[in-house]
């Protein structure tokens, strides 16, 4: 008997439990901390939202209605569709800081002055990611009287404009495989001369954006290409149980077999788990559980993670690469916290000897991978901090997050928002802020140090439990979204203390508890 087959018969799956267990950690109440005390945890969060108005207001005056902002000389630039990216990316932001004014502003304006009908090439990634989530998260936050942050005048102009934009992806999906093409024209669909070679990411993060609106609009399309997607991909999976990097669109020959959890699949991965607990749908959790069990086998070289060729399993790259941080979060989600401690340490290390992560860190020679020297604002580390201090209340995680604002501090402020690092180990600093530094970053160092405090935003203290996309957009388990999935009754169970070993495939021990949980030593 399988063991998910067990699982189900006895009780909630595995990953509803793991689920839980953050309901009961989300209910515990501030922590204590021996390094970073409670009034200093408020300091450090105050000077989080310091530091988002900082790169906010300088994208506003001196960026604006453009794309990204070039902080160091103070001027704007389209780096994705010209469709004030920026912006539509920060809006949930806002919101989780509770400024209705700027919230309700921002989403008037996007409202009544963003169209789609442009001769512009987009990634379908980014765009989805990017601006579709931004767009959904805010409708559905502006939309809700419960968020707090209802509209009065608002009338559904975000959702008519993602509604737009995924019609003007779908063409990339018309494809033999299913798996879309990596850039579309808004305007006129896929240009001849269109790669037909896209990423794993690129053709598996696209269902949670794509669900909700399938949803919302009762258009199942949309659902139903990105699913076909994913399938298109994992029917193409080596006898390891791993894909590779890159894929063809139209033969679905792999072009780079080399298999990670960074660049080019990290997200294909997470996307799986999440689709899983947002809409639980158990297709996706059977994949991810498989797919996990490979890289736990053949990638984890305890703590680090090494690239290996997908068909065969022999080492191709011993690589970390700062993309790779996100992994200790989504095992959190899972539920396999142990591993996760110990691959976040060994993360962390890497920031504190250069006071950022590389893109790459060698780890046969321990140094940074030439051409790879680069930090550019990444948030995937703090993610994973935010997560396993959600998870475990450990005083460390917050000296972590202490650091970590304290190298964008004094590394990457610069006169009008945050620069990017041309090269961690000399600090150059580069005149480039991504959309995703007010997304992301700043908001899981935000809710780093209000979690430590006694939270009082919609994510910990909302209507709803939410899901963080790829992009960190809040997607809430609304019934209108969630249905009658998992997600949306497991916070009205019990607590649980469980062995989380889930790439064993099983659950040996499970007690109840009424307000806490505390993980059982391995």
């Amino acid at each position: 008997m399988q063991p998910m087959r067990l699982l189900r018969r006895q009780g909630p799956p595995l990953l509803c439990l793991s689920a839980a267990l953050l309901a009961c950690a989300l209910l515990a109440g501030p922590a204590v901390a021996d390094g970073v005390t409670p009034s200093e945890a408020r300091r450090l969060r105050d000077e989080v939202k310091d530091m988002f108005y900082h790169a906010f207001d300088g994208y506003m005056q001196h960026a604006f209605p453009l794309d990204e902002l070039r902080p160091l000389s103070c001027q704007g630039e389209d780096s994705l569709g010209g469709y004030a990216l920026t912006l539509i990316d920060s809006l949930d932001t806002l919101a989780l800081l509770g400024d209705k004014e700027r919230f309700s502003a921002g989403v008037q304006w996007v409202g009544k002055n963003v169209r789609f009908d442009i001769n512009k090439t987009v990634s379908v990634f980014e765009t989805n990611i990017r601006i579709l989530g931004g767009l959904l998260s805010a409708h559905l936050i502006a939309s809700d009287y419960a968020t707090g942050m209802r509209i009065d005048s608002y009338d559904d102009q975000l959702l008519h404009l993602a509604d737009d934009l995924a019609q003007r992806l779908l063409p990339a999906f018309d494809t033999p495989t299913g798996i879309p093409f990596g850039s579309v024209n808004l305007l006129y669909g896929v240009d001849d001369d269109e790669s037909k070679v896209t990423s794993t990411a690129g053709g598996g993060t696209l269902t949670l954006e794509f669900g909700i609106l399938s949803r919302l609009t009762n258009n199942s399309v949309f659902e139903q290409v990105t699913k076909n997607s994913v399938r298109g991909i994992w029917a193409r999976r080596s006898k390891l149980n791993l894909v590779g990097a890159h894929i063809n669109v139209f033969t679905g020959e792999w072009t780079q077999k080399d298999a990670g959890i960074g660049t080019s699949i990290d997200s294909f991965y997470e996307y799986l788990l999440k689709a899983y607990l947002l809409f639980g749908d158990e297709e996706y959790l059977y994949v991810f559980q498989e797919a996990y069990k490979a890289v736990m086998h053949y990638l984890h070289h305890d703590p680090w993670y090494i690239e290996v060729n997908m068909n065969s399993g022999a080492t191709v790259w011993p690589l970390f690469n700062s993309l790779q941080a996100f992994w200790p979060g989504l095992q959190v989600l899972a539920g396999d916290v142990d591993p996760a401690i110990r691959t976040h340490a060994a993360f962390f290390s890497v920031w504190k000897k250069y006071g950022f992560t590389p893109e790459g860190f060698n780890l046969a020679t321990s140094t940074v991978q030439n051409g790879q020297r680069s930090y550019p604002l990444r948030p995937e580390l703090i993610e994973s901090t935010y997560w396993l201090f959600k998870a475990t209340r450990d005083y460390r995680y917050l000296d972590v997050g202490r650091d970590i604002l304290a190298s964008l501090q004094y590394g990457a402020k610069c006169p009008c928002g945050y620069c990017h690092i041309s090269d961690v180990e000399t600090h150059k600093q580069d005149d480039h802020m991504e959309s995703f530094f007010l997304a992301e970053t700043v908001k899981y160092l935000w809710l780093l140090f209000d979690l430590a405090v006694g939270p009082d935003n919609i994510v910990e203290n909302g209507p709803y439990k939410y899901i963080f996309s790829t992009e960190g957009h809040l997607l809430p388990a609304t019934p209108e979204i969630a249905l009658t999935n998992c997600f949306q009754s497991i916070f009205n169970v019990q607590c649980f203390v469980c062995n989380k070993r889930l790439h064993q495939g099983s659950l040996s021990r499970i007690e109840s508890r009424s307000k806490t949980w505390h993980l059982v030593p391995q």
